[in-house]
């Protein structure tokens, strides 16, 4: 009898070994490689029969093109992430922390959809319909038209979502719980989770329904499961959120059909998730303009301007390492700030504590906000207070050069819109009909910056101002 051969697997990353060893070579996790047959694993192609092809009809590009159609949920931030709405035929694969609000958010999504004669499908494998039931009678969607399954075949899946009228939206939560019979694996590892996504694709593209994949995260904050799961499907949308805070923020990280780094603010309310139409608003809530140490940062998500405010902290330190502390930025791009304002600035951090956040939750990913750190930095450090009025934004080169950004017009426009009187800007890449709407500060280097901040300190303690009298932005 033929021995039957087998490899084995990792389920982090996918890399195919041919032994079993305790640590993957290729993504560095511990106890994460399983065997499974060659018959219904990576590399089954080549152990199959190969069948003769077909010929097929060649096309060029100058060919008639017509605008994908588009169904739009109603919901307007998430609208804004897909690109405008759902292309029908596409497949959309959206991962988010456990308890963040993605089936809620799905279940609104579908109930609005359905209350505008769609047939809407949401299939579910980790709840029973009762479940779904419940937390649609919690946020009053009891009566809206959704088809309702719980279901982990995707073979059942497929065949019944066949019958009747296409639907024009299918939900499946999540992915890593469906299961297909002509992969010999257990569900939820590398080979099913790929399986049963490309069932689901198959399906969407030759009926024309939008299908969303659920997809849990790992430790990291990233989708579980092989990365090409993110290569075969139209888009990527991430549900980021901190438990601390009643916002969600839903970021597209790729899209076919649309921009990608869109982001949809959303705020958790009894109610369900609620649209937030001004984010800067929300993120600037509360802030206190007397204080030092904080800076306004105007940045851009997508094609959207975002306010938010940088808080940062320096303390003297009683250990021999001192400690380095981000929340929302990158802990590499603080130490790289902090080493230009070291050897450029004439600044010595060495011996203090540097405690950097974004306030609100919110994470920043573009260099332009090197700036306003910058300045929050320096402000704790001389306890001099920034202008309450005033927006930062520039990206610090090594040298020390503050280098110009895109979008500069727009991160002018909102903050002009919400009260802001001035912004400190990279030098170059600022035209005279955007300093008309607002007062805008070149600045070429980070020692003008510097020196212009300390300088503010001198004179608070010389005038002996009082706390609840905020340092306005000199005109």
């Amino acid at each position: 009898m033929a021995k039957s051969r087998s490899n084995f697997v990792c389920q982090s990353c996918g890399a195919v070994t041919n032994r079993w060893q305790g640590k993957c070579e290729s993504c560095g996790d511990w106890n994460s490689i399983v065997e499974e047959g060659l018959s219904s694993g990576i590399g089954a192609q080549a152990a199959r029969s190969a069948r003769k092809g077909r010929v097929f009809a060649l096309e060029g590009l100058d060919g008639e093109n017509k605008s994908a159609p588009r169904i739009v949920s109603g919901i307007e931030e998430l609208d804004r992430v897909t690109g405008g709405g759902f292309v029908p035929g596409s497949v959309i694969l959206i991962g988010g922390e456990p308890g963040i609000g993605k089936s809620t958010l799905l279940i609104q999504a579908c109930a609005t959809l359905a209350e505008k004669k769609h047939r809407v499908v949401y299939i579910s494998g980790e709840e029973a319909v009762a479940q779904v039931r419940l937390r649609a009678e919690r946020l009053g969607l009891a009566k809206a038209p959704v088809e309702l399954a719980a279901e982990t075949s995707v073979e059942d899946i497929v065949t019944t979502l066949s019958q009747g009228r296409p639907p024009a939206l299918v939900v499946i939560d999540s992915i890593q719980t469906m299961w297909s019979e002509t992969v010999d694996s257990t569900p939820g590892t590398v080979t099913q989770v790929r399986g049963a996504a490309q069932a689901l694709i198959r399906y969407a593209k030759t009926s024309g329904a939008s299908v969303i994949l659920v997809g849990h995260v790992t430790k990291d904050g990233q989708i579980a499961g092989p990365r090409v799961v993110e290569h075969m499907v139209d888009a990527v949308v991430s549900f980021e959120g901190d438990g601390g805070h009643h916002f969600r923020i839903l970021r597209a990280v790729k899209n076919r059909f649309g921009p990608t780094d869109e982001i949809g603010v959303f705020e958790m309310t009894g109610g369900g998730l609620r649209e937030v139409t001004n984010p800067s608003a929300l993120f600037l809530a509360g802030r206190d303009g007397t204080a030092a140490g904080a800076a306004v940062f105007a940045g851009m998500e997508g094609t959207r301007p975002v306010l938010v405010e940088i808080q940062a902290l320096v303390a003297p330190t009683a250990l021999g390492t001192p400690r380095r502390a981000v929340v929302g930025w990158e802990p590499s791009r603080l130490a790289m700030v902090i080493a230009v304002l070291e050897a450029h600035a004439g600044l010595r951090l060495g011996q203090h504590d540097v405690y950097l956040n974004v306030a609100g939750g919110l994470r920043i990913n573009e260099p332009a906000a090197d700036l306003a750190a910058a300045a929050a930095l320096v402000s704790s450090l001389t306890g001099a207070i920034l202008p309450h009025n005033a927006v930062y934004f520039g990206e610090i080169a090594l040298s020390g050069a503050i280098r110009p950004v895109a979008h500069a017009a727009a991160r002018l426009k909102e903050s002009a819109k919400l009260g802001f009187q001035g912004a400190i800007a990279p030098a170059s890449g600022l035209d005279g009909q955007e300093q008309s709407a607002m007062i805008v500060r070149p600045c070429a280097h980070i020692g003008e910056l510097v020196a212009e901040i300390a300088a503010q300190g001198v004179q608070k303690s010389s005038k002996k101002r009082t706390s609840a009298e905020p340092e306005p932005f000199p005109v």
